[in-house]
């Protein structure tokens, strides 16, 4: 079973390698993770700083964005077909 860390201890672990310059293996020994886990964890980090570990069905702002518009979109456009359903409607019972 793999063990979940949350995002504080992540950044904490990165923060202990990268900013403090302990050696990643020290780090890890002392946190009681793998080598292979902390590696991983500062290439995160190194790609985006500033939001390094979304995961868990979180998003980035900018794919949460993204995905609310498309949500919008498909909103609005199945409004539209009611409401164009609506006016044919109305627009045969008045012939």
């Amino acid at each position: 079973m793999t063990q979940k860390y949350d995002k504080e201890f992540k950044l904490h672990a990165v923060q202990l390698a990268l900013e403090i310059g302990k050696p990643a293996s020290q780090v890890a020994r002392e946190l009681g993770i793998s080598q292979k886990t902390l590696y991983g964890w500062m290439a995160k980090y190194k790609e985006d700083p500033a939001t390094p570990f979304v995961g868990s069905g979180n998003l980035k702002p900018e794919a949460k964005a993204l995905r609310d518009l498309e949500r919008e979109i498909r909103e609005l456009r199945e409004e539209n077909a009611i409401l164009k359903k609506a006016v044919r409607i109305f627009t045969n019972d008045r012939k």
